[in-house]
């Protein structure tokens, strides 16, 4: 049964952030924080420790009251409306699961506090232990449970409410890899099928661009970018986003824009590389700087016995389909992604062509992108 279409569940919902602060004494948690979020879309809170992501969930969900700033869901400003009556649901890290319960009595126990019927309660729990697949599972206690049956449970009581917005915080980081690449699919699925808005809280890039539809990267409580996964990816708007974006992670390598017989040129100790007549007059034109940080992706570098930029082979590290190298081009330590068998050793020499038609520019004062308009 898909519950978004039942009757009963939830309206369509939007959620939007319009200057949204939480300071606590003088750290800013929060600053400024401005989202939409389009009702049914999944929506990643991503970044590092420290970057405010549980601090905006906990102001939507209630649990937090912002310093300034306002929160919707629809049009209707929720700042000072109770959690309890923002019909949301929430899955937290730790699952909060009551151990002396069984996953029957904790996935209705939020009825249970809405004095609602026994009959309606029974009919509800089947629903969405169905939609979970645990039904056979329900007269478990936690200590009985996998750390992935436990999830489940969790996610059938913030369900069995039916909220508005599902608010999910860093839920898969106790499982193990497998498992959580399993549940990772999981709920994708599950969210596509009831359509319900759903925020997400993780610090695990793979995790947030598998699943969600945007992602709003923060960096020190402010939003560096709202897009895409494929956006963050391919388009990164400063050199965090593109630092923090991408495993292996890009290469940033300092250079110089030099301009010699009408042809531009990207050029430091170890490295000499020309770049379009189009790409150099768009540098010039959003910055009078020549100093610059150079990305390219380890994708985007080849490795070519005949010709290109000598190397020498420093790591290799095999990973199935492709094969990770680290090489040393001077000083420069280089990540290069190419296909197996590589049967350089460590310490060969192997030349190196850069795709100058996938790479990243960023003023070095600014950080910010210097190819995009």
């Amino acid at each position: 049964m898909n519950l978004r279409h039942n009757e009963e569940i939830a309206k369509k919902m939007e959620v939007k952030l319009k200057n949204l602060s939480k300071h606590f004494g003088k750290v800013k948690a929060v600053n400024n924080f401005n989202l939409e979020i389009n009702d049914g879309e999944f929506v990643a809170l991503l970044g590092p420790s420290g970057c405010g992501k549980t601090t905006t969930l906990l102001m939507i969900a209630g649990i937090y009251k912002p310093t300034c700033g306002n929160i919707y869901f629809g049009d209707k400003i929720v700042n000072e409306v109770l959690p309890k009556d923002r019909k949301i649901g929430m899955v937290f890290q730790s699952y909060a699961l009551y151990p002396h319960m069984t996953a029957l009595e904790n996935i209705t126990f939020p009825l249970k506090l809405l004095k609602t019927p026994k009959k309606e309660r029974k009919r509800r729990v089947e629903e969405v232990a169905k939609l979970v697949q645990i039904e056979e599972l329900l007269d478990r206690k936690p200590a009985q449970l996998s750390g992935g049956q436990q999830q489940r449970v969790a996610v059938c009581r913030a369900l069995i409410k039916k909220p508005d917005i599902l608010l999910l915080d860093e839920p898969l980081s106790n499982l193990d890899a497998k498992l959580r690449t399993l549940m990772r699919a999981e709920l994708k699925r599950l969210q596509k099928k009831l359509g319900i808005t759903t925020i997400f809280v993780t610090h695990d890039q793979v995790e947030a661009m598998t699943m969600s539809d945007k992602i709003a990267l923060l960096k020190l409580g402010e939003l560096q970018q709202y897009s895409s996964s494929d956006e963050l990816y391919s388009r990164p708007e400063s050199l965090f986003v593109a630092g923090f974006i991408g495993s292996p992670p890009i290469n940033i390598i300092d250079v110089s824009l030099e301009l010699s017989s009408e042809k531009y040129f990207l050029k430091n100790k170890e490295i000499t590389m020309e770049i379009s007549p189009k790409i150099g007059s768009l540098i010039k034109s959003h910055s009078q700087n020549n100093e610059m940080s150079l990305g390219i992706r380890p994708e985007d570098i080849r490795i070519d016995h005949k010709k290109g930029k000598e190397a020498e082979v420093y790591l290799v590290e095999p990973m199935g389909m492709q094969v990770l190298v680290t090489v040393k081009l001077g000083n420069l330590q280089i990540r290069v992604l190419t296909a197996p068998p590589f049967t350089k050793k460590i310490g060969e020499k192997v030349k190196l062509n850069f795709n100058t038609n996938k790479i990243h520019l960023f003023d070095k004062n600014t950080e910010k992108s210097l190819l995009l308009n």
